[in-house]
């Protein structure tokens, strides 16, 4: 029982983590370093379905693969969990700001929900500023306080 609780653990830790870890991504490599890739997002350069963006897709997605493939011949040590922690994050990911914020899929367009509430101002916010710098706001789930404030219940 204490390996399943374990598991649970390192799974749920490395989802945690990976707010971090896209925090600090989408702040000094996506508005930094590789700005190019990231633009689009902001300004709405691409005319298709498809964002130079999302090619961070597959930087984040390397590490959850390569987690659960090695994790899975080792015989399912730390690194599968990490693994699918990462892999939750991106479906998560996915979920929240591809198809709840960005409505990629026309779904989820009327949640009032007051953490979803939010999600979206806190990213409508992010998104004002088109350029690299003067960002704010750069995670996904956690949101700061402010933008819970003044909500309508």
């Amino acid at each position: 029982m204490s390996s399943i609780l374990t598991n649970i653990a390192i799974t749920l830790a490395a989802f945690f983590m990976m707010e971090a870890v896209a925090w600090l991504t989408h702040k000094y490599i996506m508005h930094g370093l590789l700005w190019s890739l990231h633009k689009d997002h902001h300004k709405k350069e691409s005319k298709g379905f498809f964002e130079h963006n999302d090619f961070f897709f597959l930087i984040f997605a390397l590490p959850g693969i390569l987690g659960l493939l090695f994790g899975v011949q080792m015989g399912y040590n730390a690194l599968f969990w990490i693994g699918l922690g990462i892999t939750i994050y991106g479906f998560t990911y996915f979920f929240v700001h591809d198809i709840f914020i960005h409505q990629r899929f026309k779904v989820l367009r009327k949640s009032d929900n007051f953490y979803f509430k939010a999600i979206r101002r806190a990213h409508k916010i992010h998104h004002k500023h088109l350029g690299k710098e003067e960002g704010e706001c750069f995670g996904m789930l956690w949101v700061p306080y402010r933008f819970f404030q003044n909500q309508k219940k």
